[in-house]
């Protein structure tokens, strides 16, 4: 391209995974782990006043019944006041960016499948408001496959499963190429996880419709994915039931963050505590079976096989080998075992099945956007556009210059509802 080339290793960069539920971000440089902060501004009952930005929740004394200010909506940012606030926050802020941003290289995430219009709005923001001299972009999905795959060679082929806050996704990859036609999505992330457990809990015990942030963190402390669902299913019913737990409920004066009791500690009749029994597996149900909840599509499992299956035959036993878990969701115990189980039960027998769970599965892709640039500096080259060349050709056609590379399947072989919409 026209634009940079990364000869000099000293040119800052700035990675952010923009996400609805979190934004991860830091410099390329850093040697430690991204800063992980909401991706939202709330505001609190008793001090409605103030705005929290971020991790300035963390300030808060009182979690109860928290409004949520959210840039993003189904999946696609829309409300840029919002997203700007925490963009000046994670900015300036917290990695206390100095001088101008115009020698600077922004590496940001959007949405799969973005709208053409909130990209144009996304680079003129950065362009015009935020200055910046160069931004590249893409999907999470793609940063991940990098760091996993490294050497981006035509015979090597990796499909991620990225389960988030609005939807999942599964991203087929054929030597470093996305194959677009083979992509599928479950209208289902961890905010309809959430949600139904408020629903579920409200009904049977506690009204807690409006305290989705506590529960939120009572489903990532209490919540599994069964491997063996209607087994669990016969267990939670017997009396005592070994599933059960008893959840105790933050007062937010001497508790601040809910915890499961343990079973030897006795009952503090002044603390509020909610009882989860078949709750715990049947809501993570949701991701694998979402008709469930009456969402008509298939789950992650029949999903990944489905892409699989949509691709060339001739990659698809390396696509079976090398399925990548990342997403808040894949931080759910048993989320690994179980797509294994499922995909294996699924594949024909002379294909051999992989699933790998990142380390740190929320923060994945983040890391994959440093791999990237350290380490596949022609790959980030394509990735960038400069303000020059922006200025010169226009939002539209910057658009298709920054385009991930796309891997296109025949009319015989590509699937019936892949989306038009560029990636």
């Amino acid at each position: 391209m026209d634009g940079l080339e990364f000869v000099d290793n000293s040119t800052p960069i700035i990675i952010a995974d923009i996400g609805g539920y979190s934004i991860k971000y830091g410099l390329k440089d850093s040697p430690e782990s991204p800063q992980v902060m909401p991706n939202s501004v709330f505001k609190v009952k008793s001090e409605r006043r103030r705005l929290y930005i971020g991790n300035q929740l963390d300030e808060c004394k009182d979690y109860s019944g928290l409004f949520y200010l959210l840039p993003f909506n189904k999946g696609f940012p829309i409300n840029w006041d919002v997203q700007r606030q925490v963009l000046d926050h994670a900015f300036y802020k917290n990695l206390k960016i100095e001088g101008s941003n115009k020698e600077k290289v922004f590496l940001y995430t959007e949405p799969y499948f973005n709208f053409r219009q909130v990209r144009e709005t996304m680079l003129e923001v950065l362009y015009e408001e935020y200055g910046f001299g160069t931004l590249a972009k893409s999907v999470p999905a793609f940063l991940s496959m990098a760091k996993h795959v490294q050497q981006l060679d035509d015979d090597k082929c990796c499909l991620v499963v990225d389960s988030g806050y609005s939807f999942t996704h599964i991203v087929p990859f054929i030597g470093g190429k996305i194959v677009k036609g083979a992509i599928r999505r479950i209208d289902v992330g961890g905010k309809a996880l959430t949600n139904h457990l408020k629903d579920i809990i409200s009904y049977r015990q506690l009204h807690v419709l409006d305290e989705t942030f506590v529960i939120n963190q009572c489903k990532e402390d209490c919540c599994y994915v069964s491997n063996q669902f209607t087994v669990d299913l016969e267990i939670a019913r017997e009396k005592p039931s070994p599933i059960a737990r008893d959840y105790i409920l933050p007062d937010f004066m001497t508790i601040k963050r809910g915890y499961i009791r343990d079973e030897n500690d006795s009952i503090n009749s002044d603390l509020q505590c909610i009882r989860l029994n078949n709750e715990r597996f049947q809501v993570p149900e949701i991701l694998f079976y979402p008709s469930d909840v009456g969402i008509d599509q298939i789950g992650i499992s029949h999903s990944i096989v489905h892409s699989i299956e949509s691709c060339p035959e001739e990659y698809r036993f390396s696509l079976y080998s090398n399925i990548v878990l990342v997403g808040g969701n894949a931080s759910l115990h048993g989320f690994r075992d179980r797509i294994y189980g499922d995909v294996r039960s699924m594949a024909d027998s002379f294909y051999d099945v992989n699933v790998t769970l990142s380390e740190n599965p929320i923060i994945d892709p983040w890391l994959g956007g440093k791999y990237l640039v350290n380490n596949l500096p022609t790959i980030m080259d394509n990735l960038c556009l400069t303000k020059k060349e922006y200025d010169e050709i226009g939002p539209l056609n910057s658009i298709g210059r920054m385009e991930l590379p796309v891997f296109n399947l025949s009319s015989e072989s590509s699937a019936p509802n892949s989306d038009d919409e560029n990636l």
